[in-house]
C-alpha cells in the first residue's frame, strides 16, 4: 500500500465547557493537523501517472482546511451565553461555533470527514494540541 502524508497548522483558541480542569478557560494551541492518503496502486495514466495523489492537490486541501480555522475562537455550541456570543460577535471576533466538544479527538474525525467528502483518499488524520499531543481518527 502506498502512503503519502502532509501537514498544515493554525492558531485558535477554545475551551471544555463542564470540565473540572485548566482547560475549562479559554486558551490557545497552535494545532498541526496531520493527513495520510493510501492507495493500493498508482495512477497508471494521464498527468498523474505513477502517482496516488497530486501533492499540490493534497497540500492545497489540507491547507485550506487549516486556513479555515485560523485565528479564531471555536466553541461548542450551546456552551456560551447569547449575551457572551453577541459581545464578541460586536467586537469583530472570529467565532466558529462547533456541533461538537473542541477536542483533538473530535476535530481529527471530523477533519477526516471534510476531507474525505473532497474525494481525498483519507486514511487518517492525526491533530496535534501541543507539539507532544496528538489524536488520530484512523480508517479500518
Amino acid at each position: 500500500m502506498y502512503q503519502l502524508e502532509t501537514s498544515a497548522a493554525f492558531d485558535s483558541a477554545h475551551f471544555l465547557s463542564d470540565y473540572n480542569g485548566k482547560c475549562a478557560n479559554i486558551h490557545g494551541h497552535r494545532w498541526t493537523i496531520k493527513v495520510s492518503v493510501c492507495a493500493d496502486s498508482l495512477a497508471d495514466s494521464g498527468e498523474k501517472r505513477g502517482m496516488v495523489i497530486d501533492f499540490g492537490d493534497l497540500k492545497k486541501a489540507v491547507r485550506s482546511l487549516a486556513d479555515s480555522y485560523d485565528h479564531a475562537l471555536l466553541y461548542e455550541k450551546g456552551s456560551l451565553r447569547a449575551k457572551t456570543l453577541e459581545a464578541l460577535f460586536e467586537e469583530g471576533f472570529k467565532l466558529i461555533e462547533l456541533d461538537y466538544r473542541p477536542t483533538a479527538e473530535n476535530f481529527a474525525f471530523a477533519f477526516f470527514g471534510q476531507l474525505r467528502a473532497q474525494g481525498l483518499p483519507v486514511r487518517r488524520v492525526t491533530v496535534y494540541e501541543t507539539p507532544d499531543n496528538c489524536a488520530s481518527y484512523l480508517e479500518e
